[in-house]
């Protein structure tokens, strides 16, 4: 608009002219930016949300746009939408818009508008969580690092610092919403804003600062049972269907349901059965819910530093159902869509009702809630004035199926599960009855892209892995000071108070001088002198005269570290890092990172000596930071060597090399796998923090039970395994040759055997037996609409998908009648259907997706009088591999 004004001025126009050639500009851009939807209403009452003035049932999907690139955010927004969302919902995070007071960044992985206009484009809402506190697993919870600095400050209080940064910030991110046209009154998807919990006084004034910025739109708080009454308060967890709000004028939402769970460094990678998922949400709504949002349905990538703290990985994969990549985890993905297309179906009962559903108690462990527009008789079939009727029929018994009987009918319930009539006649879903395919991915063990099959552990090795390169070019970073941005001053600083989080490292240097009595003293009892530590955090390193002594990992723990020294002067180095800032808990602002307490020498031949006093040096980060040493821009002024096939294994290394973008469009990985500990980068972007920490050996199970109330530490799989050795390159940064790869290696490993490799679906299977439910879209056929074909007359039917841009290649396994075993395992029964290859070939082969009905007028009938199931397996590949195979099988 500045360049219009400028032209303006330059003709010396009217100011009337100029003011109306504005006007009409601004009215232009406001039209185009309200172009998503026509203007509507967001309210609610005891029931639920009221979008446009009615009730809806909303079915969120949580993506936080900076754990993704913009290129992703397209087809992550079309997948959540076709799994079954209605709603997107994010975060906004503080520290990475204004990482620096007053200046503010909204562009890239950032672009939070552009983010926001591309779920309004796909007909979708968003829930936006301004925050500022976030938590998310994201360093320091989202909260800027330089809060800390100003005087007086106390985190998430009733303190007048922190409420001055706060409401400065969220009225920002209100107002640049408002200028951009994008809440629901204006035309755009913005129907819910969110800000985080506190004391109640805080809570209080937050409350009226919030409804002080007019932003139209109902604002909601999560886990705040004292939240004012113009807000609403939320429910958090792996179930809410027990939840209820601090008024009855309130509907019920659940803004974070935790699908999975984040890992970190050392530990075990968590899994979420689907079954158990299905049945939280599905009792969520049975039992009065009209809001509920995956925490995560795509997690994505902590990129650069952005993870959370203590130690959590660079893959933020959460076990969602659209994995780090961008690619559906089956069966998760697809269990969840059938779950929410019967919610959907069950929609015009779950709102007509106004006092709460029919209760019926079916079984010691056995009920059942009717929603319809008329007080029904469970004991006989739907039928009179009863025009609107859904039902929801839970077994939470979580070791036995029970046969119930209502409606007239019996319905067989498996443990721990919901079965959704939509009708009150017939099961259109079971929580626990799983009909979608499983997909197989082409993952490395260790890896947090792993199936979300109910048993985990199906991980493919490709044998197209390739070392990214046998070339690599080396600098070695200095130990100790190494520019002149270094200061000296007496006592021990705290680590964030000097960094200010602009790198993980802080180096403390000093000098000690040790006796000739004392080094005698030493080799007289055979012992060595010790540094102590009182407290540290994350890792610790120690030096004595440029040599490496040892290190300690750990949340605050104690240093006990044996060292060398030599008469005379001795230079002590001590690096402490960080691995993520603590994202969660109180008084995050005096939590800090480093040093705590005294550093002493002890050992020496008069007892100790305390360095905590003594004149230290202080360097901030490594000198290949400043120097930029990742950045394409900068290498012309790089002394990088060659790699020497002795100097391999070495620490505080950098290390260079290029390498060429596989080719096609599939998701690219690097595994890093041989190296140590350290970051890297990719064409001057950070792709994260890696480390090849060891998961323990034991608390993984061969087989994951669903039944019964699940938590962080039920089903977990990769034990004995690193957690994390593939780490995620967006295409977007990639171009076709020369891709420049930065390595900063702490403790040493190989990068010779580093490799580059594409993620993607490699066999998918399914197996459904032909007692299963008709397929969700049967439902809305119009001849079973006008009662043409009753829905119980439909068959079930199998669906195969591969990825975007991948076909079915071949047929592997094929079987209509009573086959065995279970994916990669799979062989025919007694009873087989002998077309049973042919019409699965004929319906899949060479195509991206097919479907295949369960029935013996697909296939004939095998054997009478049997119950019959379906197994198929299949091969994916790109279509160039798929024709080469089919070239080479010829």
């Amino acid at each position: 608009m500045g360049g219009d004004g400028r032209g303006i001025l330059g003709f010396r126009r009217s100011a009337a002219v100029v003011a109306a050639a504005v006007a009409v500009h601004l009215i232009a851009a406001a039209a185009s930016a309200a172009a998503f939807f026509e203007p509507f209403n967001v309210s609610y009452d005891h029931r639920a949300l009221l979008v446009g003035g009615e009730r809806r049932m909303l079915i969120a999907a949580g993506i936080h746009y900076p754990r993704a690139t913009p290129d992703m955010w397209p087809g992550l927004i079309a997948k959540s939408k076709e799994g079954g969302a209605d709603v997107i919902q994010t975060y906004v995070f503080w520290n990475g818009h204004e990482p620096i007071r007053g200046q503010y960044n909204f562009e890239g992985r950032y672009d939070l508008v552009k983010f926001v206009k591309l779920v309004a484009e796909q007909g979708l809402y968003l829930h936006l969580r301004i925050g500022p506190y976030v938590c998310a697993e994201w360093n320091f919870g989202g909260l800027p690092v330089w809060l800390r600095d100003i005087p007086g400050i106390e985190f998430r209080t009733d303190n007048a610092p922190f409420k001055d940064e706060m409401q400065r910030f969220v009225k920002k991110v209100v107002d640049m919403m408002k200028q951009e046209m994008l809440f629901s009154w204006q035309g755009g998807p913005i129907i819910l804003v969110q800000y985080g919990q506190g004391g109640k006084a805080y809570v209080k004034w937050a409350a009226e600062m919030a409804i002080g910025l007019s932003a139209g739109v109902p604002w909601v708080m999560c886990k705040q049972t004292d939240a004012p009454e113009n807000i609403i308060d939320a429910c958090n967890g792996f179930y809410c269907d027990g939840f209820k709000p601090n008024n009855y004028r309130k509907p019920v939402l659940w803004t974070e349901d935790w699908n999975g769970w984040y890992a970190s460094w050392g530990g075990r990678l968590p899994h979420r059965p689907v079954r158990d998922n299905a049945f939280a949400v599905a009792r969520f709504f049975q039992r009065g819910g009209c809001f509920q949002n995956y925490y995560m349905f795509f997690g994505g990538t902590n990129f650069g530093r952005t993870s959370g703290g203590p130690n959590q990985i660079t893959s933020y994969e959460y076990d969602a159902p659209i994995d780090e990549y961008g690619l559906l985890s089956q069966p998760k993905w697809g269990h969840l869509k059938d779950l929410h297309a019967a919610i959907k179906l069950c929609e015009p009962a779950l709102t007509v009702v106004d006092s709460g559903p029919q209760y019926v108690k079916l079984g010691s462990m056995q009920e059942a809630h009717i929603y319809a527009n008329e007080q029904v008789d469970p004991n006989r079939s739907v039928s009179g004035n009863v025009s609107i009727c859904s039902a929801f029929l839970a077994n939470i018994d979580e070791h036995k199926s029970v046969s119930v009987r209502i409606f007239g009918k019996n319905f067989d319930l498996p443990p721990w599960s919901v079965s959704i009539l939509p009708d009150c006649q017939n099961v259109a879903f079971n929580t626990a009855k799983v009909g979608t395919q499983l997909s197989i991915k082409t993952v490395e063990s260790g890896s947090p892209s792993y199936s979300t099959a109910s048993a985990p552990g199906f991980l493919l090795l490709d044998g197209k892995d390739l070392h990214i390169s046998k070339t690599w070019s080396i600098l070695k970073e200095p130990i100790g000071a190494w520019g002149n941005n270094s200061f000296t001053t007496q006592g021990i600083l705290e680590h964030l108070n000097v960094t200010k989080d602009v790198s993980d490292y802080l180096w403390y240097i000093t000098r000690v001088n040790i006796s000739d009595e004392d080094v005698a003293f030493w080799d007289e009892k055979g012992a060595s002198p010790f540094i102590t530590i009182n407290k540290t955090r994350d890792v610790v390193r120690i030096f004595v005269n440029g040599h490496l002594s040892g290190s300690k990992v750990g949340h605050w723990v104690s240093v006990e570290q044996p060292v060398q020294l030599v008469e005379g002067y001795n230079e002590l180095a001590i690096l402490t890092e960080t691995v993520g800032l603590q994202n969660y808990g109180a008084f995050l602002e005096k939590d800090g990172a480093g040093i705590r307490g005294q550093i002493k020498l002890t050992g020496l031949k008069d007892g100790e000596l305390d360095l905590s006093n003594f004149l230290w040096t202080y360097q901030v980060g490594l000198m290949g930071e400043y120097s930029k040493l990742y950045d394409p821009k900068e290498q012309e002024n790089v002394g990088w060597t060659d790699l020497q096939v002795d100097n391999i294994s070495s620490g505080f290394t950098w290390y260079k090399t290029l390498f060429d973008a596989p080719e096609g469009n599939d998701p690219v990985a690097l595994d890093l796998g041989s190296m140590g500990k350290g970051q890297a980068w990719v064409n001057g972007h950070g792709i994260g923090r890696y480390w090849s920490l060891i998961a323990p050996q034991s608390g993984c199970s061969e087989s994951c039970d669903y039944r019964g109330a699940y938590n962080e530490n039920k089903c977990t799989t990769n034990c004995g395994l690193p957690t994390q050795s593939w780490y995620h390159i967006p295409r977007e940064w990639l171009q076709d040759f020369d891709n420049l790869l930065v390595l900063f290696e702490e403790t040493g490993g190989d990068p010779l055997k580093i490799s580059l490799k594409t993620h993607s679906t490699k066999t998918i299977c399914a197996e459904v037996a032909e007692n299963h439910y008709p397929p969700l879209s049967a439902w809305s056929h119009p001849d079973v609409i006008n009662g043409i074909i009753s829905i119980n007359k439909v068959a079930p039917e199998v669906h195969l998908r591969c990825d975007e841009g991948h076909v079915i290649s071949s047929i592997t396994f094929a079987s209509y009648g009573t086959p065995n075993g279970s994916c990669q395992k799979f062989s025919r029964g007694n009873c087989h259907a002998p077309s049973s290859l042919s019409v699965v070939t004929k319906a899949c082969q060479g195509r991206n997706n097919c479907r295949i009905g369960v029935s013996n007028d697909i296939f004939g009938d095998p054997c009478r009088g049997t119950l019959k199931t379906l197994a198929v397996e299949a091969e994916c590949l790109s279509p160039d591999f798929a024709t080469e195979k089919l070239r080479d099988a010829l």
